[in-house]
């Protein structure tokens, strides 16, 4: 009993530390992964639910900002103006 609990005390902290590594591992893997990328040319500035199988999408494409509706048929293109300028964004 007392060998159990002598394991315990000494694995249970080594295998939550592996864990939390594992995670940093795949968090540092997934940054570099996305950098080598380069800036984008299609960003979604805001979405909104209408229905369960409706969704409006203001998509911002070479300067332009297209609004969209996306549905279980595709997307279908309801107008289009100039970008807005980018203000400060929330980093999330």
């Amino acid at each position: 009993m007392l060998w159990y609990i002598l394991k315990l005390i000494v694995l249970l902290p080594l295998i939550g530390l592996m864990a939390w590594g594992a995670l940093k591992l795949a968090q540092k893997l997934q940054e570099r992964a996305g950098a080598g990328q380069g800036p984008k040319s299609v960003r979604i500035v805001e979405t909104t639910m209408l229905s369960p199988t409706l969704k409006l999408a203001v998509i911002e494409f070479h300067g332009r900002e297209i609004l969209v509706s996306a549905s279980r048929n595709g997307l279908t293109r309801l107008a289009e103006a100039p970008a807005r300028e980018r203000t400060a964004e929330v980093v999330r």
